[in-house]
């Protein structure tokens, strides 16, 4: 165990998915982990789930860093109190659900507990970094981090620093998030939905309305992604594959920019997901995956990441 970092602590507050991953990722590298939630129960569960993930990890070639699973779990501890968790950690990450109020309050609790040098982080999936840091004391130390679910088989990591951060948050967050083996991506400046949301909404709104205007079934709407642009999406971003399906962007550019615009220009006005429309996706879905085989069907996808995940391992290396 000669790269763990054991004088140094990272603090987790919330034990949900995002936070007990977010755990894993950090003792993976070496890093002592403690794990806050307000129920013992929820830390508890998080702790079980961790132990079952590790060892499947470890069965199929997918644990993390080069610490055993014995050693990783050793460094991951759970508390009911939040002064344990953050009094001593140089790295916060708050992982509590996306509500504006609920964030605020814990990151003003967190504040007032946290040493002057520590990096607090947020898992927000939206709310841009100012709205969450303004009224700290501490706020120059404020980023968010936001991950792709689930983490360990989608590693990209949005890192969005507030107007205020310091610049040297940014460069020791995003090595902290290499160090782990995610993919950091920098927004350079604040945006509503930040990057990876505001890509995926586009893509939602644009397959509620084909649904919507009878143009496709619900299944067949999903296989056009996972059949089609998502395997190629898988390796490369749209960008990229414009790129390669033509002799660079110019020429794409040339060939397709017209039929790109007018397209785009049919898309209409935004749609909110409620009403008749959300109740036939919803019921087309159930009858598919009924509700009751949801974990069943998220477990299905995991193995299908992970797999993926490690084919991807496998080819880097060639």
């Amino acid at each position: 165990m000669a790269d763990r970092k054991s004088d140094q602590q990272v603090g987790i507050v919330g034990s949900g998915l995002i936070g007990h991953s977010f755990a894993m990722l950090y003792a993976a590298a070496g890093y002592k982990v403690r794990i806050y939630d307000i129920k013992p129960e929820l830390v508890d569960k998080a702790l079980a789930t961790i132990d079952d993930q590790l060892n499947y990890q470890s069965k199929n070639g997918l644990l993390r860093g080069k610490l055993s699973v014995q050693e990783q779990r050793t460094l991951i501890t759970g508390t009911n109190d939040l002064a344990e968790c953050v009094k001593d950690a140089f790295f916060i990450q708050e992982c509590v659900y996306e509500d504006l109020e609920l964030k605020r309050s814990v990151h003003a609790k967190i504040d007032a507990l946290c040493k002057d040098g520590a990096i607090i982080a947020s898992s927000a999936s939206a709310l841009i970094p100012s709205l969450i840091s303004q009224n700290l004391k501490h706020k120059n130390r404020f980023i968010v981090c936001h991950p792709t679910n689930p983490p360990f088989y989608a590693p990209l990591v949005e890192v969005i620093p507030a107007p205020w951060t310091d610049p040297e948050v940014v460069v020791t967050t995003t090595h902290l998030l290499e160090e782990a083996g995610q993919v950091p991506v920098l927004v350079k400046k604040e945006i509503d939905g930040f990057v990876l949301n505001r890509i995926q909404y586009a893509i939602i709104g644009e397959c509620w309305r084909l649904y919507e205007e009878g143009v496709m079934s619900v299944e067949d709407i999903d296989k056009v992604m996972s059949e089609g642009l998502g395997r190629r999406y898988a390796f490369m971003g749209p960008l990229e594959t414009a790129y390669l399906n033509a002799d660079g962007l110019h020429t794409y550019g040339d060939r397709y920019r017209e039929m790109i615009y007018r397209v785009q220009c049919s898309f209409g006005s935004p749609q909110k997901m409620e009403g008749p429309t959300l109740d036939k996706i919803h019921d087309e879905l159930a009858a598919r995956i009924p509700m009751d085989q949801l974990n069943e069907r998220r477990k299905w996808r995991d193995l299908r990441l992970a797999s993926l995940q490690k084919l991807k391992n496998d080819l880097d290396k060639k």
